[in-house]
């Protein structure tokens, strides 16, 4: 390429630089950087010109050149010649002052250049640069910047100027007298400044290594005595901070002796700028300089200004820090800086400055001052050594202070002292106790949270920053394992330090383990040398206890229990073995659950055993006497927690139990019954369960020392003290009273079984008895409940003793009844206590132990129950409380087992008989909660009654009637539980007739087995689904009744027609109906009494649904007059009224007049003509089409003859009559409407009596049609139609043709051997004058092509017969769906394909050149169809057409209509994939062309066509020859995956180039064609191809390419409206530099 050509390329460019879109701009500027890249000479002189020659260009679009210039000379300046170079400095630095106004995105972009060049060429723009500093005058802002810029860029080069610079700026400082003006110089100082102090801080690679920093001192004096004295006097915030920002480096250039003069005035000069700048950042930064220097020269001054020094240093500390503002969080970096360096000079003034202020209780600057004291902790460690106990004791103050904020500081300030050895001095403890008193904070009292937009770390919580500073000093920091081992032990057991359990925990885990590598001697604890350590029994007891809540506190149950293992030698030398194997285990069962999910008393009995296991292993008497003291000191340590505190009352029980001395555990259970919190209901269950376990072993010491409490002063004394107070007395009194109740209760349950019984009624009993006062009984339910319980337990031990069947309880009876009266006392609608359940289950106990009860009282213990639970309001939701879902299930448990025992007792007809009355008025109530506890009780009743039957003589089961009517309407019941346990109750009573019949127990009836596969049924909703089982049921029932309980179980069922239950209702009459089919011969003799009481019941039967059932005998009229039945109903007014639906219905039941009804339907249907023409008001306007009536009402009569399910067999008879008839009359009502006066009856609306169908015509024949499927067995058809929405196509003149479609691909499928004779009966129907009948059957005969069934049912070629002999239909649709039937032969007979080749060709050929539309549906379908039919046939009948068909698709690549560039591109993509390895070259050159407009496609707006290019592409690539460029294809067009379409078509681009160079100039040619699209993506695509070919085009390849046409197109695109398409264009002309 030539220079002219390259100056051609950069001006095309830099005339769109005054594009709008800031995108194109930029994109017009990265092109002239794409030039710039190649040819930097070349580019740079265009843009020098330009900016010369278009001197009016405005300012913002010169800055767009210039930092497109600036971009090249970043990378390509050392490519430059001295006069280029000397060209653009002059160019830029004309820009940079052209204006003396401030325009600072020019003159900035001007001063970049001049930076860039500088880097190579730095004499050269310093001596322009000092050209412009001219003597006695300002020199130009932007001047200065640069200058700046340059000291920063590069300071080697600019330092040995700043001599000369400097003298020349210094004289004219004074001049300045605008603020921005001054603010360029203070910046320009800061930066020569700094570009010295690197010069000087690199000697070694400096070019000038004689330099010193006296070169400058003189001149930065000079400069220092304006800045300070004068501007920074200024009243512009903005000048006082450039002023501070350039004192700071300029302060370390400063004479020694001059700064050590100036400290005085400077260091109050900057300190006053605090209270006049919000920001301080920049202030606080240069005083950290200015301090540095004045160090560094070991400055005096600095003492005197210290105290000013400190009290602006700390107020500035003390704001507060918002994390959403930088500036804030760097100027508390640079002022702790600050603090730094003073405190490595000054040490002892700044601590004698900081240490009184942590004695003030303002917020601030206690939380200042703190975080000063860290800083310098860790950053002037050496100089604070010697003061660690002035630091130490300084802390007094602050650590009273309950301020969260301040909190938080001090535990930072104590890690900081960790780290540093502070914590090992005198009073070190103290930290380390604060430390653990804020990991033990509760989360209630944690300090606010912050807000969500908070990001500040220190916003954690005061408890969180401890507990991970405690664990981080155990485990990081070496030195403290000495301090704090075994100091944290003594924090396990006070209570206040409860929450810092955890921590406390892992913490000494850690150290424990550490004292364990480093031997036995320093882990073993010397307790005599440590005395404030709790004693090993002190620990066990507490680490123990607080495991029974694992998961409270972060899981301080696995972190005690990991403690507790780790601490086994200083526990007991016997426990190593044990505890390693048993607490892993524990720690496991934790892992296996959550908080939710862990069985509480599974893991109390877990760690008990653990503790018995213990105890056994120790088996010494003194040491286990020591732990039980421990544990009973600890009790007031868990007042405020009841569970542990009860799971503690439990160790001590069990260690009690395992001590030998009787006198000690009658020492401590007088202790626990003398200082128990009786008032607690927790701890009295808590104290019974002590004394229970207790009993274990201690049976008799128990049982006397229970006594001698009672007998004993405290206890009567504390009696006497309550009865003082009259008011609350009683109360408190049988709190205590309760306790012991229960604790007799617990010795009676935990006792030896051998001894209880001899105790029961002599001294557990009567204790009890004793303790409960009936009047305050009743008043007090904690009273009440504890007897329950206590007697409940007391009885299950009776029945649980082996003596228990010689056992005579003679206060059964009176204890019965005390538990009756306690039932009757609860709510009966409401379940708040467990007194019920408790006291039924203590009746079942009862009931089972010797006397038995009287009849009356059996009967009152039965209905009293019964009523207590029976008429509770339905169980609560999960969701609403599980704790009462829980009671109410128990207590329903409780009276399942009463019933059951009660039953047992009577196991006779007469005693289930006497049950199932108590359960009768339940079983029937309108609640059906209700309803479902009864049936729930009466099949487990009968259950236990079938499974304890004994028959030993062949008796009648005369109830058996009775019972199964009552039931078995229940198989209906609105609620499913009802239902399922209905079956079960009639299960239970068949097979208790085969037991009193004589048949065994094991002995299993087929019949009566049946009942529970129908139980599935019944889950059911559905109410045809659920009837259907009840009649099944009524089935078995009728094959095992025995003929003398027949007509009660009638009379029974017929009552229940009045069920107020609808679903009971409906349930008797099917059993009904079934009962008298079944075995109506053997009720010959009580037909009369049977229809009476059917009569009248239906005369009083509420619901319709009783009427139906009565009337199944009325078909009978029809079996002889059924032409005039039909004719008489023919003639009903539309649309029928339900009574007419069901006569119709009626007329189904049995198959034969089934079959003459729908014949004479369908000889009415097809009598008439299905609609007339009428033209309602214009006569120009097309005529409305009206149904005719009588095939209209034919046709809503055969729907309700095909709804009844007997119609099955007729239907299957005349089946292919019904299917044609009626898709015939469903094409051809298609937009037909109703006679108006229907329209009208349908407008004013049906009245209720009428039937709800639709009675459009098309939709009523719809309706009909998918009846015929459904009874005819096709369900899988309709239910196919019904998912694909096939009917609703059906009704719609637009889904017509598609719903005929789906109707023959769901035949095919699901009903294919019914296909021969429904083809035959459409045989004649080509010839239809109805075009709407020649639509409908053509789209369902070419659908069935589709389907392999034509092939196996041999319709193959009677298909294409019939859809060939279509082809000339006058119709459009009728020929383009001949096509697709013979395309469908592809997908449904492919192997039968290349048979029929050339007739399937010729046809698609011919239907491409169908019509003279350009968008012929004709053509379109030919194109889909071809996309199939190309891999099947044979390859010389498609090669004599490939390329006719290629030339003849190659138009709709284009095309405005998406599906036809979709079919073509694709059909296309097939042409390719069937010529793999065989393209003749006639054809490779279509490949060839159609390549380009293939890949610009890919952008295509539609998403089919894009997909359809991705395929035609991959098979494309085979055919090119070119594995590289198939591979491409390959990889980035995969269907799914998402395509970078640049990096691809840089790929494509690649390979075209490399292996078809001399494509390049016929692929640029389609790319200009492209350059006109009317798609915007497509337009924006071409550039885009067209620069990449460029891109990878070799330069030996320029001759192909027209390049001034190439520019001037792209030219063109430029001043597109759409902005991508201009960017793209820009980026192609930025890659044309290639082709130099």
């Amino acid at each position: 390429m030539t220079e002219s050509s390259i100056k051609k390329l950069a001006s095309t460019l830099l005339d769109a630089i005054t594009d709008k879109d800031p995108v194109v701009q930029e994109q017009v500027c990265s092109a002239l950087c794409s030039l710039g890249e190649v040819r930097p000479v070349e580019t740079l002189r265009t843009c020098e010109e330009y900016l010369r020659q278009h001197d009016k260009l405005a300012h913002p679009y010169r800055a767009a050149v210039l930092r497109a210039m600036e971009r090249v000379l970043s990378s390509r300046a050392s490519e430059l010649d001295k006069d280029t170079a000397s060209t653009i400095i002059l160019l830029a630095s004309s820009e940079m002052t052209k204006t003396k106004d401030l325009v600072w995105d020019w003159q900035q972009a001007a001063s970049g250049v001049l930076v860039a060049v500088g880097r190579q060429f730095i004499s050269k723009v310093m001596e322009e640069l000092l050209r412009k500093l001219h003597p006695g005058t300002l020199p130009h802002c932007a001047v200065l910047h640069t200058l700046a810029s340059l000291s920063v860029a590069n300071a080697f080069g600019v330092v040995p100027f700043l001599p000369s610079v400097l003298s020349s700026l210094l004289p004219v400082l004074g001049m300045a007298k605008q603020d921005t003006v001054r603010v360029a110089f203070c910046s320009a100082l800061q930066r020569f400044s700094e570009g010295a102090l690197e010069y000087l801080a690199n000697l070694d690679r400096a070019p000038d290594p004689t330099v010193r920093k006296d070169a400058f001192a003189t001149d930065i004096f000079s400069a220092y005595d304006v800045l300070f004295h004068q501007w920074l006097q200024s009243r512009e915030a903005k000048l006082r901070l450039a002023v501070v920002e350039a004192l700071g480096p300029m302060s370390h250039l400063l004479p020694s002796e001059r700064l050590e003069e100036q400290l005085p005035k400077l260091l109050p000069g900057i300190l006053a700028l605090y209270k006049k700048h919000s920001e301080t950042f920049y202030l606080s930064k240069s005083l950290g300089q200015i301090l540095e220097a004045a160090v560094s020269v070991g400055s005096r001054t600095l003492e005197t200004q210290l105290d000013a020094l400190l009290a602006a240093l700390h107020s500035q500390i003390c704001v507060p820090v918002e994390s959403s503002s930088p500036l804030v969080m760097s100027n508390q970096k640079e002022v702790l800086r600050c603090f730094t360096v003073l405190a490595c000079s000054l040490p002892d003034r700044l601590l004698a400055f900081l240490l009184p202020r942590l004695d003030t209780s303002n917020e601030r600057t206690r939380v200042g001052t703190l975080q000063v004291v860290r800083h310098v902790i860790n950053s002037a460690a050496a100089q604070m050594e010697d003061k660690k106990p002035f630091i130490l004791s300084s802390m007094r103050l602050p650590l009273l202070d309950t301020n969260s904020k301040v909190k938080r500081a001090v535990v930072q300030v104590i890690s900081a002292m960790a780290h540093h050895g502070y914590l090992e001095q005198p009073g070190g403890e103290v930290m380390i106790e604060y430390i653990v008193q804020q990991c033990a904070l509760p989360p209630e009292q944690e300090p606010e949270k912050p807000g969500p937009s908070s990001k500040d770390p220190k916003a954690d919580s005061v408890r969180a920053v401890s507990v991970r500073t405690l664990y981080l000093v155990s485990t990081t920091v070496d030195r403290m394992s000495h301090v704090l081992w075994p100091y944290l032990l003594q924090f396990l057991t006070p209570v206040r330090f409860t929450g810092a359990l955890t921590p406390l925990c892992r913490s000494l885990v850690h150290l424990a383990q550490k004292r364990q590598e480093a031997g036995a001697d320093a882990f073993l604890i010397q307790y005599d040398a440590h005395a404030s350590l709790p004693s090993p029994y002190a620990v066990t007891a507490r680490l123990l206890v607080v495991s029974s809540s694992p998961y409270l506190g972060d899981g301080r149950g696995v972190a005690a229990l990991r403690l507790l293992s780790v601490l086994h030698p200083n526990i007991h030398p016997l426990l190593g073995q044990h505890w390693e194997t048993t607490v892993p285990l524990l720690l496991g069962y934790l892992d296996e659950h959550t908080e939710e999910t862990l069985p509480q008393e599974e893991w109390e009995e877990k760690l008990l055993m653990f503790l018995r296991d213990t105890l056994a292993i120790v088996s010494d008497n003194a040491w286990i006497c020591q732990l039980s003291l421990e544990l009973c000191r600890q009790l007031p340590c868990y007042d405020e927690t009841p569970q542990e505190k009860n799971f503690l009352y439990k160790c001590i029980g069990t260690t009690l139990g395992a001590a030998s001395s009787k006198e000690v555990v009658r020492k401590h259970l007088q202790e626990l019954l003398e200082t128990a919190r009786y008032q607690e209901e927790a701890e009295r269950e808590g104290l019974a369960c002590c004394f229970g376990i207790c009993a274990i072993s201690h049976l008799e010491d128990t049982l006397a020392q229970l006594e001698d409490f009672v007998r004993s002063e405290v206890f009567r004394k504390s009696i006497g003290i309550l009865n003082i107070f009259k008011d609350r007395s009683e109360n408190e009194v049988e709190k205590v009273k309760s306790a012991l109740i229960l604790c007799y209760g617990h010795v009676a349950a935990r006792a030896p079984q051998e001894l209880v019984l001899a105790k029961v009624e002599s001294d557990i009993l009567r204790n009890i008895c004793q303790h409960f006062n009936t009047k305050v009984g009743i008043a007090d339910p904690a009273l009440k409940l504890c007897l329950v319980q206590s007697v409940c337990m007391v009885s299950r031990a009776i029945c649980s003793s082996t003596q228990a069947g010689s056992f005579h309880f003679t206060q059964k009876a009176e204890l019965v009844a005390q538990m009756m009266e306690f039932i009757r006392a609860e709510p009966p609608d409401s379940l708040r206590t467990p007194i019920r359940k408790k006291a039924m289950l203590t009746c079942t106990y009862l009931v089972s132990v010797e006397p038995a009860l009287d009849e009356q009282a059996r009967a009152d213990v039965i209905r009293g129950c019964l009523h207590s639970v029976m008429a509770l309001l339905p169980e609560p939701e999960e969701k609403d409380g599980g704790c009462q879902k829980s009671l109410y299930l128990e207590t329903l448990h409780a009276l399942e087992g009463l019933l059951t025992s009660l039953l047992q007792r009577n196991m006779t007809p007469q005693g289930l008989q006497i049950m199932i009355e108590h359960l009768s008025p339940w079983i029937k109530s309108p609640r059906g909660h209700e309803r479902a506890r009864a049936l729930g009780l009466s099949a487990l009743l009968l259950r236990h009654f079938l499974e304890q039957l004994r028959v030993s003589a062949l008796v009648p089961f005369h109830n058996l009637g009775l019972l199964v009517g009552l039931f078995s309407p229940r198989c209906a019941d609105l609620w499913p539980a009802t239902r399922q346990e209905a079956v079960d109750c009639v299960y239970s009573l068949l097979y208790l007739q085969l037991g009193y019949e004589g048949f065994s127990r094991d002995y299993r009836d087929d019949v009566a087995e049946r009942l529970l596969s129908l139980k599935d049924g019944l889950v059911h909703p559905d109410p045809t689904i659920l009837f259907h089982t009840c009649h099944s049921i009524g089935q078995i029932i009728a094959k095992r009744l025995p003929p003398d309980q027949l007509i009660s179980l009638l009379l029974t069922m017929f009552e229940a027609l009045g069920d107020p239950e609808k679903n009971c209702s409906r349930a008797a009459t099917v059993m009904i109906n079934c009962l008298l089919q079944e075995r109506g011969g053997v009720l010959q003799e009580k037909v009369p009494e049977i229809v009476s009481v059917l009569r009248s019941k239906l005369q009083e039967a509420q619901g319709e649904h009783v009427l139906p059932a009565a009337q199944h005998s009325m078909y009978l009229l029809a079996t002889q007059h059924c032409a005039a039945v039909v004719s008489s109903l023919l003639g009903s007014p539309l649309p029928l009224d339900s009574h007419t639906s069901m006569l119709w219905r009626a007329l189904a039941v049995e198959p034969r007049l089934a079959a003459q009804v729908l014949g004479l339907l369908l000889e009415k249907m097809s009598r008439d003509v299905p609609f007339k023409e009428s033209r309602a008001f214009l006569l120009g306007r097309t005529p409305d089409r009206v149904a005719t009536l009588l095939p209209l009402s034919a046709t809503c009569a055969l729907f309700e003859v095909l709804s009844t399910p007997a119609a099955g067999p007729a239907v299957l008879e005349l089946y292919p009559q019904l299917f044609v008839a009626l898709l015939l009359r469903v094409s051809c009502t298609v937009g037909v409407q109703l006679p108006r006066n229907l329209q009208a009856q349908e407008r004013r609306g049906a009245s209720p009596a009428l039937a709800a169908r639709n009675l459009e015509p098309c939709s009523s024949a719809v309706d009909t049609l998918r009846a015929v499927l459904l009874r005819s067995g096709s369900e899988d058809v309709a239910q196919r139609m019904d998912l694909e929405g096939g009917w609703e196509l059906l009704r719609t003149s637009a889904g017509h043709e598609e719903g005929a479609t789906r109707l023959a691909r769901a035949m095919a499928e699901h009903a294919g051997p019914r296909l021969p004779l429904v083809l035959k009966a459409l045989a004649c129907t080509h010839s239809s004058a109805y075009e709407n009948q020649r639509v409908t059957t053509t789209a369902f005969l070419a659908e069935l092509l589709n389907s392999n069934v034509a092939n196996d049912l041999m319709l193959l070629d009677s298909l294409l017969e019939s859809l060939v002999a279509r082809q000339k239909d006058t119709c459009t649709s009728v020929r383009r769906l001949v096509l697709r039937g013979l395309a469908n032969l592809a997908s449904g007979c492919p192997d039968k394909v290349r048979a029929h080749g050339p007739q399937l060709l010729t046809a698609m050929i011919g239907g491409l050149d169908d019509g003279d539309s350009p968008h012929s549906p004709v053509a379109l379908e030919a194109m889909l169809g071809l996309a199939r039919l190309v891999h099947l046939v044979e390859a010389w009948d498609l090669r004599s057409g490939l390329l006719h068909v290629a030339i003849r698709i190659r138009p709709f690549f284009d095309s405005e209509k998406m599906e036809f560039r979709t079919a073509s591109i694709r059909l296309f993509g097939h042409l390719n994939q069937v010529c793999h390895g065989d393209c003749e070259d006639v054809f490779l050159d279509q490949v060839v062309g159609g390549l380009a407009p293939l890949l610009l496609h890919l952008q295509d707006p539609q998403a089919a066509v894009a997909s359809a290019c991705r395929f035609a592409l991959r098979m494309c690539g085979p055919n090119l020859a070119c594995e590289d460029l198939s591979a491409a294809f390959q990889k980035h067009l995969q269907e799914g995956r998402a395509l970078h379409f640049g990096e691809f078509l840089n790929t494509t681009c690649k390979h075209l180039m490399h292996h078809f160079p001399d494509l390049l100039g016929r692929l640029l040619t389609t790319c200009l064609f492209y350059f006109k699209s009317s798609w915007e993506d497509v337009r924006a695509a071409a550039p885009l191809f067209t620069g990449f070919l460029v891109l990878h085009a070799e330069p030996r390849q320029q001759p192909q390419v027209d390049l001034d046409q190439l520019i001037s197109a792209l030219q063109i695109l430029l001043k597109d409206p759409a902005p991508e398409v201009r960017t793209r264009a820009a980026e192609a002309l930025g890659r044309l530099v290639k082709l130099a």
